[in-house]
């Protein structure tokens, strides 16, 4: 059986392809991405909660915003919190984030990816993956037997992409409030 793809599949495709010869480098962030990481993330959460997250919620994201809190974050966290980023072409393209689990529960000596998020345009071209690598060499380094990590349940992308790096559902739940909304 065949199929021919419609024209705007080839064309992202064709762009993905493009993207993926382009280098990447994965390097720590510093204070100067604290922009670029909050356009990163106010797009990631766009594009990947749309549908699973009250859209007014989405809408009303502002990467101006996130950056003051990113900023913030990224000096409270220096030494505890490991924050990367993929960057390509020269323009930041991914980020990652991961630390001690739960800083606010006991210590139990595992590790969490808080946060791994790239642009749209720029998903299925290894970005993730190079970033995924990263944060589990940094885990294994830093003493964690153990990689922990939230994901929404409907969020079937991200699960299938966490678990082709290995993770697994342990079958733990949280509710996670979002816009007077709880989302699984």
């Amino acid at each position: 059986m065949t199929t021919r793809l419609p024209r705007e599949h080839r064309e992202q495709q064709a762009q993905r392809a493009q993207q993926a010869r382009s280098p990447l480098l994965i390097r720590g962030m510093t204070a100067d991405d604290c922009e670029a990481v909050a356009v990163v993330r106010v797009r990631g959460w766009q594009f990947a909660y749309a549908g699973l997250i009250p859209q007014p919620y989405l809408d009303a994201m502002d990467a101006g915003e996130d950056a003051v809190r990113r900023r913030a974050h990224f000096a409270a966290g220096r030494g505890r919190v490991f924050n990367i980023v993929a960057e390509r072409d020269g323009a930041v393209i991914g980020w990652a984030c991961c630390g001690p689990y739960r800083p606010d529960v006991p210590r139990t000596g595992d590790g969490e990816l808080y946060a791994l998020y790239v642009l749209p345009e720029h998903l299925s071209t290894g970005a993730g993956r190079a970033l995924m690598a990263e944060a589990l060499a940094w885990a294994g380094a830093a003493g964690h037997r153990v990689l922990r990590l939230w994901v929404l349940e409907g969020n079937a992308r991200a699960r299938r992409f966490y678990e082709r790096c290995g993770f697994a559902a342990d079958g733990a739940e949280e509710p996670f409030d979002v816009g007077g909304v709880s989302v699984p």
